[in-house]
């Protein structure tokens, strides 16, 4: 019998794990509470280990047709004197593709043979000998024997199944606002950073030499604004930034105009352990490490071992969750770890760290550091371990 499993979330490491899944015999659902797939989104990035994720999923050359292809980041001060450049592996790795390009290649490799269900979320669990009894605000109850909560650091999986998020979320002491509009800085392939105490902003145009990816990056303080009251926190952004200088009042009337805008704090998630019964978390929902923890590409090898982990236990979910978080938790550590100290490389907190970022980025952006600082970088994305899962089809489910 073959054993039907609900994830929860569309995208990214939703949809790579239903990929894996089917692979491996089992019947995925998809459930999303957005109508539709998320378009846009900042740009991720993959290197080491994960490229041969990549191959391996057959999807590695559909990401090199919409890779951003960014060059280097160029750190400016408010008046746009240059102050230091990083090569691109620092930001974009060995190859980088915005997130609503990535979801769509993986929804394309997935939507033929895995039940999707837009507009609709999960509002009940309740685990039963055989299964899961799953409530849904619009649609009808349904049983599956598995649940996977792939839906992010706000993930209700998480807060049904182990309580509210603020047990488990630490907030790293930072806001983040990202948006797009209109090239009118011209940037081709190039990234600009900069910063004053307590605040950077960030803009960069790849691919689409038509518009410019924006982020807005701040100390927290008191955030008095609801995650998805989007006018308050453009009201936020703008007050916040008011008097930045730059060219930041061109882009702050163009957010005006903008109608996807990613907002939320910089944090990360701890949790003493991933699943509970039947139901277990990945990615973000489990593990959220924030930037520069490689967060995307270890969600996915996550996807991978999991799946992986069910079929070589044929769907025995108290042996293959075990396993699974064990292969995970060492990687997921130094993801965490790496991602912690990075708040303040990308928003000093006063002159003098700001003074010594400036100062390593042009140490680390120099052709004699080019091998340390790969391998820096390079650190979280190639913890994980990808390992070969050759299980016979009739081993599954």
């Amino acid at each position: 019998m073959t054993t039907t499993v609900l994830i929860s979330g569309a995208g990214i490491a939703g949809p790579a794990l239903a990929f894996w899944l089917r692979e491996r015999g089992f019947a995925p659902t998809v459930v999303e509470r957005a109508p539709a797939l998320r378009e846009g989104g900042s740009a991720v990035d993959f290197r080491g280990e994960q490229m041969t994720l990549l191959e391996r999923m057959g999807i590695l050359e559909d990401i090199r047709a919409k890779e951003t292809a960014m060059g280097a980041q160029v750190i400016v001060d408010p008046n746009g004197k240059k102050v230091a450049q990083m090569p691109s592996v620092f930001f974009s790795g060995e190859v980088e593709i915005e997130r609503g390009d990535l979801t769509r290649i993986l929804y394309d490799h997935t939507k033929n043979d895995v039940e999707y269900v837009f507009g609709d979320w999960i509002t009940g669990l309740d685990e039963v000998p055989d299964g899961v009894d799953v409530s849904f605000a619009h649609g009808a109850s349904r049983k599956f024997d598995l649940v996977v909560g792939a839906d992010g650091l706000h993930s209700g999986v998480r807060r049904l199944t182990f309580g509210d998020e603020e047990q488990f979320r630490t907030d790293l002491g930072f806001q983040t606002a990202g948006f797009t509009v209109p090239n009118h800085f011209g940037l081709d392939h190039l990234g600009l950073i900069c910063s004053v105490p307590g605040r950077t902003v960030m803009a960069a145009s790849g691919r689409d030499g038509a518009a410019l990816n924006v982020s807005f990056l701040f100390t927290s303080g008191t955030v008095d604004v609801h995650r998805r009251d989007v006018e308050g926190q453009k009201r936020l952004v703008a007050e916040r930034f008011a008097d930045f200088g730059w060219e930041v009042p061109a882009l702050l009337d163009g957010l005006g105009d903008v109608d996807a805008l990613y907002f939320d704090s910089l944090s990360q998630i701890h949790l003493d352990k991933w699943s509970k019964g039947r139901v277990v978390l990945l990615g973000d929902a489990a593990w959220c490490a924030g930037p520069g923890g490689s967060g995307t590409g270890l969600a996915m090898m996550g996807a991978y071992t999991l799946a992986g982990e069910l079929a070589a236990a044929r769907g025995d979910h108290e042996v293959a969750f075990a396993r699974y978080e064990e292969k995970l938790r060492g990687p997921v550590k130094i993801s965490q770890k790496q991602a912690a100290g990075i708040g303040t490389f990308l928003i000093p907190t006063s002159r003098f760290v700001m003074g010594y970022r400036n100062f390593m980025y042009r140490v680390l952006g120099s052709k004699p550091m080019t091998k340390v600082f790969t391998w820096i970088t390079s650190r979280a994305a190639n913890a994980a371990t990808l390992e070969n899962y050759d299980v016979p089809v009739a081993a599954r489910g």
